[in-house]
């Protein structure tokens, strides 16, 4: 079951990119001086992003315990 827990780790880290990549969003919209407007709009969007970067995270996390625990 090793290739599990690898291919969970892999996973995992696709979650993590996805988060960073929501944080380097949101900070580039609050760089650039939107109005509350624009900045709710853009903001609106990066939440979807993030909950699905979270469950990615989290699907990777499982499959690593998952691993561990059939090895």
């Amino acid at each position: 079951m090793e290739y599990l827990i690898w291919a969970g780790a892999a996973v995992s880290v696709l979650g993590l990119l996805g988060l960073m990549g929501c944080i380097l969003t949101v900070a580039r919209a609050k760089a650039q001086g939107l109005d509350e407007a624009a900045l709710k709009a853009r903001l609106q969007k990066v939440v979807a992003l993030n909950l699905a970067s979270l469950l990615v995270s989290a699907l990777g996390l499982m499959m690593v315990i998952v691993g561990i625990f059939l090895s």
